[in-house]
């Protein structure tokens, strides 16, 4: 039985511009044949076990020629696979889907296509530049800065183009912009038009380069400017000066900022997105990884057993209520286990997970730390309580200890671990010497130590700027040889952005 062949426009750059069906597309793939113009995070939404096959083509350098795209289509699909063909914007505005359409077809196999947000629109908007505006352009185009090769003559109309249509948009052009200039001059588009060559759009590396028709050439050579890029002509250029908001420092003060995230992989994605927000460009370098504890839960799987034993449960973080609730439920049980026992969160964070359980706590201490829970329970406990404190096998024993100071009985319990996160050292090292990361995130103490052995020295991380969730996690930094710049004085991921945002 044949299978679907999907061709899906994945935009512009910015990954969160691919629409809902691309999506869903991409859920039920067997197998994704993409581009180089689309965001690796894309592919986050197609199964693990896809077959993904790489077929991007740079400047002078394609990793497969065309028709072998084409072919490959073609026999995946008769081999019964779904298939999506992830393409940079849109499938239908230069990205040859119709070639690949028209040979699907003439096999006689099935097809959709899903068009995606063109870089010809969305990049200028990107930039603060609209392609229409009353009263200054009522018409634009979408033209090819580099045509067939092959072709016997030129489709261009440079006599109407130039002077025909308010707004021009060359795609893939910067390579041709000295042909492309030097055509709309010689058929009257006067020189000192506004001009802009607008690179990686819609992406925190966005670089604008504010130019005229005439000087266009030359202003992208002495910036050096490489593809991918556009290149947009006409009047709404000068808009611009109002309407830029991307990279706009007031409202994005990461822009043009590349930040180090090293938290787990599994719960980045927060922090990711707030850094995003504030317009930077962040590399995720897992530097923790959380895993069973040693034991694979036995001592936990037995505290559970006996949990009408305790009057207190203590929760240190977010991850060891998680890792409790599920071993909970694991052993047939929910939170009526708990039964009269109270509970007690250090953060905000560690009480919003409770809440997801049904949960309120009842106690969240102002410090969100080990000396502020110890500070809210004086009083409270009443002689030889018994305590439950399930929480990461490698922490702090100042809880603890100071309970039992207190006169609690305390079983403390690892409901996980965390242990170093799958890293590319070499490229990672490369890029902090080479001053490629403006900032570096530590979200915890074990982020800390773990990225400090994955590097084999904190000597790379010394020249980059670190920003820290809290004071024991910069004390960690600070024992590693690493001074922190920013220290939040909230202990919680918005505490932290917060504090980076003030930096800034």
């Amino acid at each position: 039985m044949a299978g679907m062949v999907y061709l899906v426009g994945a935009g512009p750059g910015d990954y969160r511009l691919i629409s809902i069906k691309a999506v869903d597309c991409l859920k039920q793939a067997d197998v994704v044949v993409y581009d180089r113009l689309a965001d690796d995070r894309i592919l986050q939404w197609a199964p693990d076990e896809a077959e993904y096959i790489y077929v991007g083509k740079a400047s002078s350098n394609h990793t497969m020629k065309q028709e072998d795209i084409n072919q490959l289509l073609v026999d995946k699909a008769r081999d019964g696979k779904t298939v999506v063909r992830l393409k940079g914007g849109d499938p239908f505005v230069f990205g040859r889907g119709g070639e690949e359409a028209l040979l699907l077809q003439e096999n006689g196999l099935p097809f959709e296509i899903v068009p995606g947000i063109t870089s010809a629109i969305s990049v200028p908007a990107y930039a603060g530049i609209p392609v229409t505006h009353r009263a200054v352009a009522t018409s634009f185009a979408v033209v090819t800065g580099h045509e067939d090769p092959t072709k016997a003559s030129s489709n261009m109309r440079w006599e109407h183009l130039a002077t025909g249509v308010d707004t021009l948009v060359f795609l893939m052009g910067v390579a041709n912009l000295p042909h492309i200039t030097k055509q709309l001059i010689a058929n009257g588009r006067p020189a000192a038009t506004p001009a802009a060559v607008i690179r990686w759009g819609t992406k925190p590396e966005q670089r604008v380069l504010m130019t005229t028709v005439g000087t266009a050439a030359e202003d992208v050579a002495k910036a050096q400017l490489k593809p991918p890029a556009i290149f947009i002509v006409g009047e709404v250029v000068r808009l611009r000066e109002k309407l830029q908001w991307f990279d706009e420092p007031k409202t994005h003060p990461l822009f043009g900022r590349t930040v180090l995230v090293t938290r787990a992989r599994s719960q980045a994605s927060k922090l990711t997105a707030r850094l995003e927000q504030l317009g930077a460009r962040v590399i995720e370098a897992p530097a923790i990884r959380l895993e069973a504890p040693v034991d694979h839960y036995e001592a936990l799987d037995q505290s559970i057993a006996r949990l009408s034993d305790y009057q207190w449960l203590i929760f240190t973080s977010a991850n060891g209520v998680e890792h409790f609730f599920n071993r909970l439920l694991a052993a047939g049980k929910d939170a009526r286990a708990l039964g009269y026992a109270k509970i007690a969160a250090i953060g905000t964070a560690t009480a919003e997970k409770l809440r997801q359980y049904g949960l309120t706590a009842d106690v969240v201490p102002q410090e969100f730390r080990a000396e502020g829970i110890i500070e809210a329970l004086k009083g409270q406990l009443p002689a030889h309580v018994r305590i439950l404190l399930p929480r990461a096998q490698e922490a702090r024993e100042i809880l603890p200890d100071k309970l039992r100071e207190m006169g609690a009985l305390v079983d403390v319990v690892a409901a996980y671990r965390t242990v170093c996160g799958e890293v590319d050292s070499e490229a990672l090292k490369k890029d902090l010497l080479a001053g490629a990361i403006d900032l570096i995130t530590f979200t915890s103490s074990s982020t800390v130590t773990n990225l400090v052995q994955i590097l084999g020295s904190a000597e790379p991380l010394l020249p980059v700027k670190t920003a820290c969730i809290g004071p024991i996690t910069a004390d960690t930094a600070r024992q590693n040889g690493i001074e922190p710049d920013i220290t939040a004085d909230t202990y919680t991921i918005d505490g932290m952005i917060e504090a980076i945002r003030q930096a800034f």
